[in-house]
């Protein structure tokens, strides 16, 4: 392998952003699906054709370079948190100048003072109207599996709800996986209200949630990296199940009852039949092992059959063989 600068922090590019609002003219209007924006026509042009929306060129506020957005029509987008820790979080407040205040709860980063806005409207600072205290921003950096590219887009919320739930998502994650690897989930916007002093008000909160793959497996350590690009259908089991055998062709080509009953104890071992010879597959065993012992069966000389005789509830194997005549 290559060397590194030591000295610079190593990350991958930035495609674009996942947005839950857009703007018409000047105005800011919360949107119930994904906005999805970059500089990249061709990411943005992909992202409609997976997630529906016409491509459009577009301006950011305050800014002359054009970009590229749609504003698809589906509320949730499948995702991988990346190696690391993928979330940054701070309440702030953005002027015209730029960013006049970035707090982490307790210290305000730029002019290092207690928290101004609890300082100012208490600990229920947050209910206070937009623009007169800071705002709750998370940004957690995923990758898009389906988009060509090996970067990163920024999924930013200002809610201060989610702020609490995808950190508290994002620990987790990190506490089992240690910040290695890649983990599959599901970003979804979900409508949600809060009554307040008798006012209902509706709001989006963008949600992270495991997909395809269960709390035990997410926590357990790394994921193995084709299971958290493909988690489909693999929730319960790493391994890519074989394909069952040919049972009831092995068991014709056995060449006595006994290896019927062979036959039927790997299927048993491998969970293919009921243990108790209950399922079609078990009697049809039976039945080849009945044949079988018939076939090899002739009477003594007094016309006889020298034959076991089994109770009718006996479990298999031990009712494949031959009844008594």
């Amino acid at each position: 392998m290559g060397s590194r600068l030591l000295n610079i922090q190593r990350k991958a590019a930035e495609h674009g952003r996942l947005r839950t609002g857009y703007t018409q003219g000047n105005r800011p209007v919360r949107s119930a699906t994904w906005v999805i924006t970059s500089h990249s026509e061709e990411h943005v042009r992909t992202a409609a054709e997976l997630w529906g929306g016409e491509p459009q060129q577009w301006k950011p506020l305050n800014s002359t370079i054009e970009q590229w957005r749609v504003i698809t029509k589906a509320s949730s987008i499948e995702a991988l948190i990346t190696p690391g820790d993928p979330l940054n979080q701070y309440n702030e407040m953005w002027s015209k100048g730029g960013c006049a205040r970035r707090c982490d709860g307790e210290t305000e980063t730029l002019s290092r003072k207690p928290c101004l806005c609890a300082a100012q409207f208490g600990e229920n600072w947050y209910l206070q109207a937009k623009g007169r205290v800071c705002s709750a921003t998370s940004r957690l950096n995923v990758m898009l599996p389906d988009l060509s590219g090996m970067g990163l887009w920024r999924a930013e919320t200002h809610s201060f709800y989610a702020a609490s739930e995808w950190g508290g998502m994002v620990d987790m994650v990190l506490a089992g996986t240690n910040g290695q690897g890649f983990v599959p989930v599901t970003l979804r916007i979900e409508p949600r209200q809060r009554v307040a002093n008798g006012e209902t008000k509706k709001f989006p909160v963008v949600v992270v949630e495991l997909r395809g793959v269960t709390p035990r497996q997410a926590l357990a350590g790394p994921l193995p990296t084709a299971l958290a690009l493909n988690p489909s259908g693999q929730s319960t089991a790493l391994a890519i199940e074989a394909p069952r055998p040919d049972y009831i062709a092995e068991a014709e080509g056995g060449l006595t009852s006994d290896d019927v009953r062979d036959t039927w104890r790997r299927a048993a071992e491998a969970g293919h039949v009921d243990p108790k010879g209950s399922d079609p597959l078990s009697k049809q065993l039976m039945a080849i092992a009945a044949r079988k012992d018939a076939e090899l069966v002739t009477p003594d000389e007094d016309g006889a059959y020298d034959v076991e005789v089994v109770p009718d509830d006996a479990p298999w194997p031990a009712v494949a063989t031959i009844p008594q005549s």
